[in-house]
């Protein structure tokens, strides 16, 4: 019993003193915010002037209506021609028998090596464990590559694919000869 009345009186000692504590610092504490807030001046930046709005006269009048029947008749027509010109870009190759490698990109590949065969300049293209011989003409990777050159290090494709708008469009692509890491 006098263990729990001593454990008590220190308790109530301990909180006096922090009560008496806490006043006097809360006290100092309002005094310099109330000081900091009078020394403080805000630099608020005067909003400058608005500029005058100025109408600007409509002088095109003499100019084709962009609504004009016959611009897009115009237009029509251009694209209905481009369309032509587009598949028979395309229309052949869709034709023809696709290649066995046809089915495999060109990061696929790797060219390895070129020979002479039959006064012919030949492609050693490897896809996986597998070698391929390549001739001028044949077709490779998936976007209607076919040889168009093979040089000793260099096999040149040319590509048929679509652009950005979605036309058919001719680009060169290249296998060059892969360095044997040992």
């Amino acid at each position: 019993m006098t263990m729990k009345l001593f454990k008590t009186a220190v308790l109530c000692l301990v909180m006096g003193l922090l009560t008496a504590c806490g006043s006097s610092s809360q006290d100092e504490l309002s005094q310099w915010m109330a000081q900091q807030k009078v020394q403080t001046q805000p630099k608020i930046k005067p909003v400058s002037a608005p500029k005058p709005f100025k109408p600007e006269n409509y002088n095109l009048f003499a100019e084709l209506d962009p609504y004009n029947k016959q611009k897009l008749i115009m237009v029509l027509s251009n694209d209905a021609n481009q369309a032509a010109a587009n598949g028979a870009l395309i229309a052949p190759e869709l034709a023809r028998r696709k290649e066995p490698l046809e089915e495999f990109p060109l990061d696929a590949m790797a060219l390895v090596g070129s020979m002479v065969s039959s006064k012919q300049p030949v492609a050693l293209v490897k896809i996986g464990p597998l070698l391929y011989q390549v001739k001028l003409g044949d077709y490779l990777g998936q976007n209607y590559g076919k040889v168009i050159k093979i040089v000793e290090n260099e096999v040149t494709l040319r590509e048929i694919v679509q652009d950005a708008v979605g036309e058919w469009v001719e680009r060169t692509a290249s296998l060059l000869l892969q360095e044997r890491s040992k």
